[in-house]
């Protein structure tokens, strides 16, 4: 199945340089249909019109960010702190509460 998100300027070229392979997004309806070997089309925002395509190899569930982040950077506090107060300018705790979360592991095709 392919799915298309948008991203905004720094993750999609994080994404295009390949020093970000996991995106982090609320587990919500759409994302819980997101199986490994599906791909995502991410659009670069505002227009829409730079993409990259991308293969789903890993998910990674978790009740909050927090415990996400900690799984996937371990030992690394301050790198866990860093995405915990970025992640949380995108979305609220209540959302967290609400859906739950999900990191999913992307290589580039």
């Amino acid at each position: 199945m392919k799915y298309s998100m948008k991203l905004l300027d720094k993750p999609f070229k994080s994404i295009k340089d390949v020093s970000k392979t996991v995106e982090f997004r609320l587990y919500d309806e759409k994302r819980k249909q997101i199986k490994i070997g599906d791909t995502i089309e991410f659009s670069l925002l505002p227009d829409l019109k730079e993409k990259i395509l991308t293969e789903v190899v890993d998910l990674y569930h978790a009740n909050t960010f927090k415990e996400l982040f900690e799984n996937i950077y371990q030992n690394n506090e301050d790198l866990v702190k860093n995405k915990l107060e970025g992640i949380y300018t995108i979305y609220s705790k209540e959302q967290e509460k609400n859906y739950g979360v999900l990191g999913i592991k992307i290589k580039l095709i």
